[in-house]
């Protein structure tokens, strides 16, 4: 399964992207696939918004992953260089679509890294994760 995190954070008066950068920057890397994408808002560049997309093999991965994540967190603080409220939004991949192709293009079922998606087991998995994440959740 792949998790995907999507968080928005503001940087504070005075603080760029390069100071955010410094201090988010991992130290330690997950040991498996993760794709971190950064943007900075368009409308008001102040606001950094994070899409991580990690992958995990089974929910003890998931913990570990997520324990990687918070001892980062906790040795690399952004409370500087950050507002203290944070949006954020938790899922698992359920398709990878490529449209780039130029011309008509034919449905197909879900898919991840070419294989079929099985929807049942995704529903297990994002009942298994919302338990594991329960205090990022908001209720």
């Amino acid at each position: 399964m792949y998790g995907v995190a999507i968080l928005k954070r503001r940087l504070r008066p005075g603080k760029t992207y390069e100071d955010f950068r410094k201090a988010w920057f991992h130290e330690t890397g997950f040991a498996t696939a993760n794709r971190m994408l950064t943007m900075l808002n368009i409308a008001d560049p102040s606001e950094v918004i994070v899409i991580g997309i990690t992958r995990a093999d089974s929910m003890e991965d998931a913990q570990r992953i997520l324990a990687i994540d918070q001892q980062e967190r906790g040795a690399s603080p952004l409370d500087e260089i950050i507002e203290p409220d944070i949006d954020r939004t938790f899922g698992l991949l359920v398709a990878e679509d490529d449209f780039s192709a130029g011309g008509s293009l034919e449905y197909r079922p879900a898919e991840i890294d070419g294989h079929q998606v099985d929807l049942i087991e995704v529903e297990a998995q994002v009942a298994a994760v919302r338990q594991l994440l329960r205090g990022y959740l908001r209720p």
